[in-house]
């Protein structure tokens, strides 16, 4: 382990702020940059373990504050941890449950959050000591810290305080972390203001974890500032540590992200649109349930080696999602998996051949002729 870190980066090529690396954990090595799955409660919805790994994940996400509450930590970590819970053996990261503090409007204080179950009601509070508790248990290759979001657009004083008090829970979250197999990774917070992204950037990389999250964005606001703050957080982060964007998966906000140096993403963005028939391809996104696919014969994206393109035709899968059959959301799920992948697989082999912002041109340019046009 280099500096003490269970979790490592090494940058393997660059093309401008764009980067090329390797994220090595106990439980296998990830080339970057890469995307992870959102199996909240411990499953990608509609997908196991074996499905995950044909479409190419390599990297999973689950969810501390969905966890703990059901079936909870206790008992996940009695059957051996996470990793076996899931029946997954690669590397798996969790997030701490900052942002479901956030969509839930829990009560924040000092001491941590305070909010009522989803699932039955009852009275739970969670504090930065408890976030790495619970994580500790779960077992994940990498734990974040417990963060404070905040909806976008906000006041400055706003952001300020929430920066202030993520950088002091960060601080209490190392004190708490024990467990020498697992990385903990911090989070750089501050809203849409620069300067706030780069003095949250710095302040938490002196705290020395193993990588950093950047959060708090995604969350409603403009692309431009979110790229502004974006590339002012990156400025404040050491070169040899990963950098994760939190909660960001549409091919152009991945590819924007990739530009200005970011390693690691997560979303339920490729899942979610598979539930409701849509459809990601590099001709540009769609829904499967339009008339026009009734008598189609063509795979969903031409250019797509997945499962569902070399096996079923549009009218075939049209037919499952108008008479509501569950197997569509798993094919669709396979399908815009397997894109978001390849995605990142392209940006990963364009900056080791240092052609980046050409085939950024060339995917946003495709996906955007059509988006506009024809669909």
């Amino acid at each position: 382990m280099n500096g003490g870190h269970a979790v490592t980066y090494r940058r393997h090529a660059t093309d401008g702020p764009a980067r090329a690396g390797l994220l090595t954990t106990p439980h296998g090595a990830v080339e970057t940059p890469a995307f992870m799955p959102v199996g909240t409660r411990g499953v990608v919805r509609g997908l196991d373990s074996r499905d995950l790994r044909e479409v190419g994940s390599k990297m999973v996400l689950a969810n501390t504050y969905h966890l703990m509450l059901r079936p909870g930590a206790g008992l996940i970590s009695r059957l051996g941890g996470l990793h076996r819970f899931m029946g997954w053996d690669g590397p798996i990261l969790t997030d701490s449950g900052g942002y479901q503090v956030f969509s839930l409007d829990a009560r924040v204080s000092e001491a941590g959050c305070r909010f009522r179950s989803v699932y039955d009601g009852s009275e739970a509070f969670l504090s930065p000591e408890d976030a790495v508790r619970v994580q500790e248990q779960l077992g994940p290759d990498i734990a974040m810290v417990l963060d404070v979001c905040i909806a976008l657009p906000a006041p400055r004083e706003d952001a300020v305080e929430a920066m202030e008090r993520t950088l002091r829970w960060a601080e209490r979250a190392v004190a708490a972390h024990d467990r020498t197999d697992q990385a903990l990774f911090g989070i750089v917070q501050g809203g849409v203001d620069p300067d706030l992204r780069l003095e949250s950037a710095r302040r938490t990389a002196e705290l020395g974890m193993a990588g950093y999250g950047i959060g708090g964005l995604s969350v409603g606001e403009e692309r431009g500032p979110r790229n502004d703050a974006l590339e002012a957080a990156v400025a404040g982060l050491p070169d040899g540590a990963p950098r994760y964007f939190m909660g960001l998966g549409d091919p152009e906000g991945l590819l924007d992200a990739v530009a200005r140096g970011v390693d690691l993403f997560d979303c339920v963005w490729p899942t979610r649109l598979a539930r409701h028939g849509k459809v990601i391809s590099g001709q540009g996104d769609y829904n499967i349930r339009l008339a026009r696919f009734t008598n189609d014969e063509a795979p969903l994206d031409p250019q797509c080696p997945c499962m569902t393109c070399c096996t079923y035709p549009r009218a075939y899968l049209r037919h499952l999602a108008v008479t509501k059959e569950l197997s569509l959301p798993r094919l669709l799920s396979i399908h815009n998996l397997v894109f978001t992948h390849r995605l990142l697989e392209g940006a990963r082999s364009a900056i080791v051949a240092g052609t980046f912002a050409e085939f950024r041109h060339r995917v946003t340019d495709n996906r955007h002729h059509l988006v506009a046009g024809d669909w």
